[in-house]
């Protein structure tokens, strides 16, 4: 079990990614969904592929002990959905 995992579970990453649609912050995430959603992907779906993003985002500050990376986040949320990082996940 990852340290993020004791943290955070999917869930919980999901209402994080919900509540920054809801306020818009990042704009990125936003613009994901959109994306996503026009290019065919389900909304629950794309909302769990954005979920992971943020989990690898948030597993990556606690390891580091640093700041959470914006842009590292959103450089992930821009690769999706076939970011050679999703292999790795789960």
């Amino acid at each position: 079990m990852s340290a993020t995992e004791d943290l955070l579970d999917g869930e919980q990453l999901k209402t994080i990614v919900e509540n920054q649609l809801e306020e818009g912050n990042p704009i990125r995430v936003k613009e994901t969904l959109m994306r996503l959603v026009m290019t065919g992907t389900e909304r629950s779906e794309a909302i769990d592929l954005m979920a992971c993003a943020l989990g690898l985002e948030m597993e990556a500050m606690v390891n580091s002990g640093n700041a959470f990376d914006r842009d590292s986040y959103c450089k992930k949320l821009e690769q999706l959905p076939d970011a050679p990082w999703l292999e790795d996940v789960e």
